[in-house]
Parts: C-alpha cells; sequence; structure tokens
C-alpha cells in the first residue's frame, strides 16, 4: 500500500511527505469546486459488509442476473489504467476489488475516483462479477467520496509494524491489521456471552461507585483524584467488593458487577493500569460455588471460541495448547509449595533458611506467611502447568484478610486462584461474615511489618457495620476479564485485547517505564 517514491534524505523525506499531503488537501479542494462534493460525505443507507458483498456472488451470472450491492471501504490498493481503475478496498470483515471504468460508471463517480488517494473511505455500489483472472470484484456503478484522509498511508509513519506506533495509533493499527479489529469485535461478543451465563443463573448485574472516599476491597496503590464539590480527596477504585457485599447486606442474593478497576502499580504485558474485572457475589454460596460456576464459564466460552463440538475445547496460545476440558486441575496451596521449595510452608524456621538462601530481603525479620507468600510468588507458582487450567486452593489465612478460615486449620483460608499459562485469571474466597474477626483481621493488616501491605489498605467502619447488621454466608469471585480475552483470542500482550491501552505521551515525560511484552 506504499506510494512509489525514490531512497530519500530525511530532509528530503519530510518535504515530500509535505508535499503528498499539500496534494491531498488540493484535492480536497478540486472535489468542492470542480465536482460540488465536500469531500466527508454524508448519510448512506443499506450498506453491506465487503464479505457479505463477496458472497453474494453468484457463478456463472451474467448481466441483470448479477446481486448489484452498495458497500463502503477504506481504499488500500489504486491503480491507475487511464479509462480503468483498479482499487482494493477494506473493511474489518474483508478486502475486496473494485473497477471503475469510465465507459460504465457515471462521470462524477469516475471523477471522484481519479481523486481517490490510499486511505480514504468510499461508497461504492454495481454488480458483483468475477474477473478474468478469478477475482471477485464489485464492477461500479457509483463512487462516492465518504471521508478524504488528509493523513498519509502508514508507511509512511516509519514502522506501523512497531508496537507502540500500534498502540498509540490504533485506528491506523485496525485498518492495517483488520485481524486487531476482529480480536475486539470477539471480545464484545464474549462479554455478551458473560452476561447471558451469569445472568441465566440468577445472577444481577449492578452498578457500584467508581469515586470512592475509601480505597478498599483489595491491596493496591489507588490513584488520588480531588472532588471540588466537597473539597476532599477521592480515590478511583481498585475494586468493587466492599459495596457488592453491601448489597448482599441488603437483600441482593446474587449480583455481578463487569467494572473498571484502577491500580497505580505496574504495566507489562499483564497489567494495565485500568482493567476490567468481573465480580461476584453470591449468598449462601462458598469458593466451591465460585469454583463450579468459574469452570463452567472459561469452559463455555473456549467451547463458543473454537466451536469443538466435543465440548473439549483446546485453546491455542502462546505455542501451548490450553486444555479447557472439565474438570479443571486443583492443587493446595501448601503441596505446591512443598513441590517448588523443598520444604513445608508451616515449618517457620525451613521457610526462613530457604529465603536466606534464595537472597530475600528479611529473611530474619519479616512476617513469616509473608516470606510464605514472597517464595510461592517467585519459586512455587512456576510449578503449575502452564497449559492446564489449575485452581490452586486453601491459601494461608495470614495473606487472606478477606476470607473465611477452614474450621479444623484455621490458619489455611477457604480460599483458591485460578492460573493459565502462568498467569493469575480468578481468585475466590468464602467471604468472612463475622464482624469482630473481620476488624482485627483489617487492623493486623494495617500494622503489618511490611510497609507498602500496610500503607494501601485501609479501615472502612462503614463496611465494619454493614456486617454488624448481618451479611449471609457467601462465595466471593473476582475474574480478570482482559486476561480471559488475551487467552480466549491468543494474544499474548493485555494490549491487543484492550482497544486502546495506556501510553506514554509522545517525546516521554511522565508515568512509570512500559515493560515491553518479551
Amino acid at each position: 500500500m506504499t506510494e512509489d517514491q525514490p531512497q530519500r534524505t530525511s530532509i528530503e523525506e519530510t518535504a515530500y511527505a509535505e508535499q503528498l499531503i499539500a496534494d491531498r488537501r488540493a484535492k480536497i479542494k478540486r472535489l468542492r469546486d470542480e465536482l460540488g462534493v465536500s469531500g466527508y460525505g454524508r448519510r448512506v443507507d443499506g450498506l453491506i459488509p465487503l464479505a457479505e458483498a463477496r458472497a453474494q456472488f453468484v457463478e456463472g451470472a451474467e448481466g441483470d442476473a448479477r446481486p448489484v450491492v452498495r458497500v463502503a471501504g477504506r481504499v488500500m490498493l489504486h491503480r491507475d489504467g487511464g479509462k480503468l481503475h483498479w482499487l482494493n478496498i477494506r473493511d474489518l470483515t474483508a478486502d475486496l476489488q473494485i473497477a471503475v471504468s469510465k465507459k460504465d460508471a457515471d462521470e462524477q463517480s469516475f471523477a471522484v475516483t481519479q481523486l481517490t488517494d490510499l486511505g480514504d473511505i468510499i461508497v461504492v455500489e454495481g454488480p458483483v462479477m468475477k474477473t478474468r483472472t478469478g477475482e471477485i470484484t464489485i464492477w461500479a456503478r457509483s463512487v462516492e467520496m465518504a471521508c478524504k484522509s488528509i493523513a498519509l498511508p502508514p508507511d509512511k509513519f516509519h514502522g506501523i509494524e512497531d508496537p507502540e506506533m500500534r498502540y498509540r495509533q490504533r485506528y491506523v493499527d485496525m485498518y492495517v491489521h483488520p485481524e486487531v479489529g476482529r480480536t475486539f469485535e470477539t471480545r464484545s461478543r464474549l462479554m455478551k456471552s458473560i452476561r447471558r451465563y451469569m445472568d441465566s443463573r440468577g445472577y444481577l448485574e449492578v452498578e457500584t461507585p467508581m469515586l470512592q472516599a475509601q480505597a478498599g476491597g483489595a491491596a493496591a496503590r489507588p490513584f488520588i483524584t480531588h472532588l471540588n464539590a466537597m473539597d476532599m480527596d477521592v480515590y478511583l477504585r481498585i475494586a468493587p467488593e466492599l459495596y457488592l457485599k453491601r448489597l448482599l447486606v441488603g437483600g441482593m442474593p446474587r449480583v455481578y458487577e463487569i467494572n473498571r478497576n484502577f491500580r497505580n502499580e505496574g504495566v507489562d504485558r499483564s497489567h494495565n493500569p485500568e482493567f476490567t474485572m468481573m465480580e461476584v457475589y453470591e449468598a449462601f454460596g462458598d469458593y466451591e460455588t465460585m469454583r463450579e460456576l468459574t469452570e463452567g464459564l472459561i469452559h463455555e466460552l473456549a467451547v463458543e471460541v473454537t466451536g469443538a463440538t466435543d465440548r473439549r475445547p483446546a485453546l491455542p496460545f502462546d505455542g501451548m495448547s490450553i486444555d479447557c476440558a472439565r474438570p479443571f486441575a486443583r492443587v493446595t496451596y501448601g503441596e505446591l509449595f512443598e513441590r517448588g521449595l523443598g520444604v513445608s510452608m508451616f515449618d517457620e524456621a525451613a521457610v526462613r533458611a530457604q529465603a536466606k538462601e534464595r537472597g530475600l530481603e528479611g529473611a530474619a525479620s519479616r512476617d513469616h506467611w509473608l516470606l510464605v507468600s514472597d517464595l510461592f510468588d517467585r519459586f512455587a507458582e512456576g510449578g503449575i502447568d502452564p497449559a492446564r487450567p489449575t485452581f490452586v486452593v486453601d491459601f494461608p489465612s495470614a495473606i487472606s484478610p478477606l476470607t473465611r478460615p477452614h474450621e479444623d486449620r484455621p490458619e489455611l483460608a477457604y480460599r483458591w486462584e485460578l492460573f493459565i499459562a502462568g498467569m493469575e485469571f480468578a481468585n475466590s474466597y468464602t467471604e468472612l461474615n463475622d464482624p469482630d474477626v473481620q476488624e482485627r483481621k483489617f487492623t493486623e493488616q494495617l500494622a503489618g511489618a511490611n510497609t507498602d501491605d500496610a500503607v494501601f489498605r485501609t479501615l472502612d467502619h462503614d463496611f465494619l457495620n454493614a456486617l454488624r447488621v448481618g451479611m449471609p454466608p457467601a462465595g466471593g469471585l473476582g475474574v480478570g476479564i482482559d486476561r480471559l480475552m488475551m487467552i480466549l483470542t491468543g494474544n499474548r500482550s493485555i494490549r491487543d485485547v484492550i482497544p486502546f491501552p495506556f501510553m506514554r505521551p509522545e517525546g516521554g515525560g511522565g508515568g512509570a517505564d512500559v515493560k515491553p511484552a518479551p
């Protein structure tokens, strides 16, 4: 889709690009002055996608028997043959060849075609036929300029294949790489499927505040802003958990929210500062209720994406085949820890020795369970088979402050996390609803030896009051929607499933460095 040009110096290239842009502007003027065309189109009814237009071709049809279609697309190729112009146009569904003959198109349509550049959006109407070379083609009767593109084709930006440029100019990325737009279409369709799945099981979709007086429901660094009307600092939510639980207190038995969360932390191939989660709470459920719900949801979505008629879907991802057949694998946190470290997580002396041997800071003085958590994250998590969805169950209670402890072994909590392809996808608890135990756990956390673990947690007195009013026993769940979409669409970076991921401003300045996808 390049416009022919010789090799030039950077100064000559800049001057040449400026001239091409000036030529495009001159064509807009000619469209207006000579043809009475604005260059920016009008309403058009009856348009069909290019893939549908291609599908309407009838082999052997002649003359008036050929189907007539009306389509729109962006010009990707333009060959000027004098009295016959050949164009390729594109939408998210397909590419399609257009032939514009001076003999068969009306005079204005042919003049518009002569003033058409790469990147312009045009509307074409005509019969669908096949050329002598076998190419399905619309033989245009009319051509309208829907939008004149002033910008040069992507190659003039020197590197649309560069991921940074693709994310920064997603609007260009989408038309140069139609599979990108199809990923977003798939995401939209799957979001509808998630809602259908939840609604069909009696869960009510709700909305809770995104601006909060306290950042609660998770341990994370919040974004802070100021509410001028009340002269107070407020926080973008890091999780909706505490508000959703208030709804259980109020009598709603099954609720879920597909929500945007904001965490002022790392940016890499599986983290974005704002991200989409689904949180779910069910009165009189537990973490097993949520495990069954999650396994069923992911399995159904994988079947939908793959079309697996045997209901044993396998998702291609990062060189692997993710086996999403039910049941998923299951392993306890303690088993995985011992497999990875060679010692029991309950043996404090052995844990401290491992922490020291492996160079963890504060091996002699930090809280035992914080050391266990760090060791697990670094040296045990990798023992999970990345190609098989795996529930890691029964986390330590000390690192699960919102979770009900096991009745027969209170140092363990009724909590699981789901791992797929080396990433955490979901987190679930049997919720703690004893207000006194909850207050004690909040207080212990705030006084934690690890500064980061304490600073970004808050004591929400109104939530504690809600628990005193009485919350039924419940199961709770959080699912990372963006990561789920990565697996379902086969994209290795979270930025590939978010239309507009957060980017540092061009030229640098502000914000943390972005870690590129490996």
